[in-house]
């Protein structure tokens, strides 16, 4: 170069250098924007994939919790068709619960004091319970035709007082005239009376009113397991 040159003839020389430089700056700071651009891209896809992540993690965490508790619902409901299914097929099958035995004198064929006191009893182990019986047997130890009719103005007057004084509906009662029938000995005085026995008997309707529902199954009072319970004998005759 020569060292004489004049500064337009410099500035001419180096004009295109500098031109090459600005255009080398401006592609760089292009390219810094474009890589800025494609990364903030990159994130925001990154964040919305990570939230769709989230958000089918969430639902399946959902429909787990849904499923175990259909699968629940579904034990539970097999569990109720079960019982169900037992109830039904043992609606005709009854099991005795208590035996009630009022003694009447020879000639007597009302209820006195003792054998009322008997039957309140009985009546009041049938406040609100289902699916039971009352068996209502008179036997009487007269001869000829009119121990049956003896017999059941005995049981008569029995149904006639649990419908009449208690309310017991008349249908849930099966009165039969026995007459001198033999029958089972009695636990005071193993001989043969003039008695009525008065039984209840209950189906699986009654473990429906267990505790767990509300109620007290017949004869709870007595013993916990519906197995046949002694009699309980009015034992002194009728006056």
């Amino acid at each position: 170069m020569n060292p004489l040159a004049r500064k337009k003839w410099v500035n001419r020389q180096v004009a295109p250098v500098k031109d090459r430089l600005n255009e080398l700056d401006q592609l760089q700071a292009k390219n810094a924007n474009d890589i800025k651009d494609v990364d903030a891209r990159a994130q925001a896809g990154i964040h919305q994939a990570q939230s769709t992540a989230d958000a089918a993690n969430q639902q399946a965490l959902q429909a787990s919790t849904q499923a175990g508790q259909a699968q629940q619902l579904a034990q539970q409901a097999n569990t109720q068709t079960g019982q169900l299914n037992t109830t039904v097929s043992n609606l005709d099958q009854y099991q005795q619960i208590a035996d009630t035995e009022l003694h009447f004198r020879s000639t007597q064929v009302g209820l006195n004091d003792k054998a009322k006191e008997a039957l309140d009893q009985v009546a009041t182990q049938l406040q609100g319970q289902k699916g039971y019986i009352v068996e209502v047997q008179g036997y009487s130890r007269a001869r000829g035709q009119v121990v049956i009719h003896k017999s059941q103005d005995m049981a008569d007057a029995v149904v006639r007082y649990l419908v009449v004084d208690h309310h017991v509906p008349v249908y849930r009662i099966y009165r039969l005239a026995m007459g001198n029938a033999p029958r089972e000995e009695t636990t005071d005085s193993g001989k043969s009376g003039t008695v009525v026995h008065v039984t209840l008997m209950h189906n699986s309707l009654a473990a429906l009113n267990s505790p767990a529902s509300g109620g007290s199954p017949i004869g709870a009072t007595q013993q916990s397991n519906p197995q046949p319970s002694p009699r309980n004998a009015a034992s002194q005759p009728q006056n």
